[in-house]
């Protein structure tokens, strides 16, 4: 129930001790502030890094050849591994846990993607639908590379949003670039989609595939590949499937199955794993650094709370004396104290948001400008934080006016009559 009386009195008292009040109300939005700023800022490095990951699988793994760095077998180190078709067959029969498999190789050479007087040198790349479904590309407009391009060593190509930007022009719309014809080292390809993909600073964008099979048919009859990757299934883990792979590469490929450097195996989930292992100790030493501060601003508050009861101890005497329970006394300290704490955290609150607010903005602006901020994007609040926070204030207020309000509680009317 409203009580108009006692509200009147917290205002005169906080009007009685205006600086008092201030620097202790300061203490406690500061520290309100620099939580919501630090866990923002930390969720902006989380959302930098999971740009960087795109929209590829987590569940995902990319191997491609490297070195070898121990000899095996009478064989010496420091020879070159290379994938085979035959090597991704193998691993394809024999892996347990695979949900989806795909191989990529890339054009090579010196040479530009043309569109009549339009030119680029873009990266090309030879895949299959698998692929995307790893990688990530997001489809603009048109359709992926499916597995009939493939059968029919179609030449289509499915581009970059950049490669459309550069070929077609930047006020093209997209959907016009759609059955097109580009030259690739002389050989016309049907343009059949078109499509982003985050991160890489916009570097992803500036290539386009090619169905592979088409690839092998018209530039390089290899069964050498580039890189390999695949997906597991919801019950595998990909260290396992990881295992796994290394066995049937070693065999097959000849090396020692410890020597790390004779391939380069790439396991998105556990790079993510220990991401998500960083971003929590972040979130931990925030919350501490946060609510340390936070801390010594109801320190603050317990103590003018205190110096508020020893200057009115007569005036609760004079209370007591006329018939005022225990309850009414400590409600009123109680009340006084949330008040504070919660008005001044609510300002740090939104001091805090708008700084968050301008960074965001800044951010915003970069990415705009085709730049990037390396491992940062987008911070932010969310939800769960500001309802803890807002917990937070009002078990604040409470404790730190708990001991001051127990002590006005306890004051014995006639030892408060004679107080000074």
């Amino acid at each position: 129930m409203f009580d108009l009386d006692k509200w009147q009195e917290i205002f005169a008292t906080i009007q009685k001790n205006k600086l008092r009040t201030f620097l202790t109300a300061l203490g406690v939005g500061w520290g309100i502030f620099m939580l919501v700023v630090l866990l923002g800022v930390g969720k902006g490095m989380e959302n930098g890094v999971r740009r960087e990951f795109g929209n590829q699988a987590i569940n995902s793994i990319w191997i491609w050849g490297g070195k070898t760095s121990m000899p095996y077998k009478g064989l010496n180190a420091g020879r070159t591994i290379q994938m085979t078709e035959q090597d991704f067959e193998v691993v394809q029969r024999e892996a347990e846990g695979i949900e989806f498999m795909t191989k990529r190789n890339s054009l090579s050479g010196a040479f530009t993607v043309n569109y009549k007087d339009k030119n680029g040198a873009f990266r090309v790349l030879a895949s299959d639908r698998n692929y995307f479904r790893i990688n990530g590309e997001i489809l603009r407009e048109g359709r992926f590379i499916n597995d009939l391009d493939n059968i029919e060593k179609r030449k289509v190509a499915f581009i970059g949003e950049r490669v459309k930007n550069v070929l077609f022009g930047d006020s093209t719309a997209i959907a016009d670039a759609i059955g097109k014809y580009i030259d690739i080292k002389g050989v016309y390809f049907q343009v059949v989609g078109v499509f982003n993909l985050e991160g890489g600073n916009g570097r992803r964008e500036e290539r386009l595939y090619i169905p592979y099979t088409t690839y092998q048919v018209v530039y390089e009859p290899t069964q050498k590949l580039d890189l390999v990757g695949m997906t597991t299934q919801k019950d595998v883990s990909a260290s396992e499937l990881e295992a796994q792979l290394r066995e049937i590469l070693a065999r097959e490929l000849k090396f020692d199955p410890a020597d790390n450097q004779a391939i380069d195996l790439e396991n998105n989930e556990e790079d993510y794993k220990q991401f998500q292992g960083l971003f929590t100790g972040i979130a931990a030493i925030v919350w501490f650094v946060g609510l340390g501060t936070l801390a010594a601003g109801i320190v603050g508050v317990s103590s003018i709370m205190l110096i508020i009861v020893k200057e009115r101890t007569k005036e609760i005497g004079v209370r007591k004396a006329l018939g005022a329970t225990p309850f009414s006394i400590v409600s009123l300290i109680l009340q006084e104290s949330i008040f504070i704490t919660s008005f001044a955290g609510y300002i740090g609150m939104l001091f805090g948001i708008g700084v968050l607010e301008i960074l965001r903005t800044l951010v915003e602006q970069i990415e705009a400008s085709g730049g990037e901020a390396p491992y940062f994007s987008r911070p932010e609040m969310n939800l769960g934080a500001a309802v803890a926070a807002i917990i937070v204030l009002v078990v604040a207020g409470a404790l730190a006016g708990f001991f001051p309000a127990m002590r006005a509680a306890n004051v014995k009317p006639i030892e408060a009559l004679r107080a000074d």
